[in-house]
């Protein structure tokens, strides 16, 4: 393949005693005449390329028809009104429900479908709704305020504000601006109430509007404070933890007590309780579980507390005594899956709200009633569940899914699947869990797709997702592996992928696939790898460090270029789990594996695909271009190395048209390069 020329820069920097090359700085510059008539260039190769691809119509078809069920989320009580998302068969966005009312739909403030309801928080009473709105992907949100009765907007727009956390209180509300810390809006005003700089910052007020909880953090540590704010402004900042190397997270129950959730001695988590009086001095409720990781909780009425864990990536639900903490049993759930936005009323009451999915299973809401300890599918629009609505067993159990060993089974679209749950042993002997994904089949390998995330403490759990659907059941074989860096296992295991332990990230995944081929899954001339932003940076690292195990490799909004990584984008926010380049000792940890910096001149690379968005403001698309150019100077086989570059959309999220013309791509070129032919092909 012939491909655009791209300048090749003499340019080599000594830092910190460390000779970098960087033959391709130019092509961080998009508005550089020569970057531009090089990603035309590229654009024009991809396209033909694309429409070669046998199966892009087919998995386009697929798509769409697998994408059409509809998503809910569980419904919020504010007063006596009830606000929930809803996505309809058919609708390119969700849209914001109060009660069985729209109250907010993209489509219809843009036609165009680029606008996305990025956030919302409706006040205590529910006569007022804070809500964030971005375009083409920009993510940085204008922040409006909404009488929630007439529909009319009463403030706004307030910009900069990123995903940011909203606390009401009875006449403002606390918001944060990106990069300049917290802030409470009260009369159209501004008054700033905390700033530590660059950091991720949370927000929430009790339920009866006297405390609000502030944290300000990275993903490993956080520093957590308290404020009576029953006299309008926060006063004295009382100290729940700081200085402390742990992330922790605080709310005021309805009892009057600080809940505190903490991995401060306890990776997998613990869930304590103090006075809001004295904040700092915490006493064990539900001390860790030593296998499973706890996440979100709930108060009921009756003194029921219900705690939500994940074990070895599996959801689960127990129902503890408030006062003691001690176990009463467990939350019957659909199957083994995953579970999400654990939600009662704010005032406690008998009801708790819960999302669950798992691989053959679209999102749903499930309503478990204390009175009766039984779960219910919710319906969306009603609140009330027909009397023909199906109910969770007792055990929580379905079908032959236990979640643990062995294999789990079910259908999608009339495709019958299975789940394989394998360990595989990474090169210091940490054993690693996965979960493959296929159709019965009678033996012997098969085109695979195997994918990862490995960082900032996130757990990739079973969940329905279309593309995924749609690989299995033209005949591939998906895995999922849980590597070191994200949080399936814990805060431990997030930190033995961070810092001068992210190698450990990238031989989780290199064993991951060797497991797959040792064990006839698949072959090195049929597997492919798919990673996105973090992930990115995981098959990259894959791609330069064992070139001769994969057959394809797709690259999606990746980190690639780790010693330039935090001057664009969001990149110096993340050094905490990176390390910077102006650190000599960090410096050589991200030049160990920097895939930019490892690409060698004749080496056979897989067939490589990098995906970007020119409007991401997380991760900048030059690191895609510069990674694109110096594969294909270096590259010394025949398969393609591609750029798909996508405009109008950014990092998050999309409208489903465009996730599906992207998903399509993807799966159509895994496809070509590892020989994938859906058997009614």
């Amino acid at each position: 393949m012939k491909y655009p020329d791209a300048e090749r820069l003499p340019l080599v920097e000594n830092l910190h005693g460390h000779f970098v090359p960087d033959p391709y700085r130019r092509l961080e510059d998009p508005a550089d005449p020569a970057t531009r008539a090089w990603q035309a260039a590229q654009d024009e190769l991809w396209r033909r390329h694309a429409a070669r691809l046998p199966l892009r119509e087919h998995f386009r078809e697929r798509l769409a028809a697998l994408s059409d069920t509809g998503t809910s989320t569980p419904p919020v009580w504010r007063g006596e009104r009830r606000f929930h998302l809803a996505r309809s068969a058919g609708q390119e966005h969700p849209v914001l429900y109060c009660d069985d009312r729209v109250l907010l739909d993209p489509m219809a403030l843009d036609p165009t479908g680029l606008t996305t309801l990025d956030d919302w928080q409706p006040d205590r009473s529910g006569r007022l709704l804070a809500y964030q709105l971005s375009r083409s992907g920009d993510e940085r949100a204008n922040l409006y305020v909404m009488d929630v009765g007439t529909g009319e907007r009463v403030d706004g727009p307030i910009g900069g504000c990123r995903y940011s956390p909203v606390a009401w209180l009875a006449d403002g509300f606390f918001y944060v601006r990106f990069h300049q810390g917290v802030h409470l809006r009260r009369n159209g005003r501004d008054v700033p109430v905390l700033s530590r700089g660059a950091l991720s910052y949370g927000l929430q007020t009790s339920a009866d509007g006297r405390w609000l909880v502030i944290s300000a953090g990275t993903p490993a540590r956080n520093d957590l404070y308290l404020a009576d704010v029953s006299g309008g402004l926060p006063g004295r900042l009382r100290v729940v933890q700081e200085g402390v190397d742990a992330r922790t997270a605080a709310a005021v129950g309805p009892d009057g007590r600080l809940y505190v959730v903490t991995d401060r001695d306890a990776p997998r988590r613990r869930l304590c309780v103090a006075d809001p009086a004295d904040p700092g001095r915490w006493k064990d409720l539900v001390p860790e579980d030593p296998e499973a990781v706890l996440g979100a909780f709930a108060l009921l009425d009756g003194g029921r507390l219900l705690v939500a864990r994940t074990r070895h990536a599996v959801g689960e639900i127990a129902v503890h005594d408030a006062a003691t903490g001690g176990r009463l049993g467990m939350v019957p759930l659909p199957g083994s899956g995953s579970v999400a936005s654990l939600i009662s009323r704010p005032g406690g009451g008998h009801e708790a709200w819960f999302a669950y999915t798992d691989a053959v299973t679209p999102a749903e809401v499930w309503r478990y009633d204390a009175r009766t300890g039984t779960t219910t599918r919710w319906p969306a629009n009603g609140g009330t569940d027909p009397a023909d609505d199906g109910s969770a067993p007792s055990d929580g159990r379905t079908g032959s899914a236990n979640g643990r060993t062995g294999t789990s089974g079910g259908r999608a679209g009339g495709t019958p699947v299975e789940s394989h749950h394998l360990t595989c042993t990474s090169a210091d002997g940490t054993p690693v869990r996965m979960v493959v994904v296929a159709r019965p089949h009678p033996g012997g390998p098969r085109p695979a797709i195997l994918t990862g995330y490995g960082g900032f403490g996130m757990s990739l759990t079973p969940g329905y997702a279309a593309d995924s659907l749609a690989w299995v059941e033209a005949g591939g074989v998906l895995a999922v592996a849980n590597l070191r860096g994200g949080g399936e296992e814990g805060e431990r295991w997030h930190r033995d992928g961070m810092l001068d332990r992210k190698q450990n990230v990238f031989d989780d995944f290199t064993a991951a696939a060797a497991k797959l081929v040792a064990d006839g899954w698949t072959t090195p001339g049929r597997l492919a790898v798919w990673g996105e932003s973090n992930g990115g940076l995981l098959v990259g690292a894959a791609l330069t460090r064992r070139p001769e195990l994969f057959a394809a490799v797709v690259c999606s909004a990746g980190l690639l270029d780790m010693v330039r990584y935090e001057r664009s984008g969001l990149g110096a926010s993340w050094t905490g789990e990176y390390g910077s380049a102006s650190d000599p000792r960090q410096l050589g940890w991200l030049l160990g594996y920097s895939p930019y910096h490892h690409v060698r001149a004749e080496i056979d690379y897989p067939a490589t695909l990098f995906t970007v968005s020119a409007a991401d403001s997380r991760v900048d698309p030059m690191h895609a271009r510069k990674m694109c150019a110096a594969l294909q100077w270096a590259t010394a086989g025949k398969r393609p190395v591609l750029l798909r570059h996508e405009r109008d959309v950014g990092h998050g999220a999309r409208a489903v048209s465009r996730s599906i013309e992207l998903a399509a791509d993807v799966l159509a070129f895994a496809a070509a390069h590892t020989g994938l032919t859906p058997p009614a092909c």
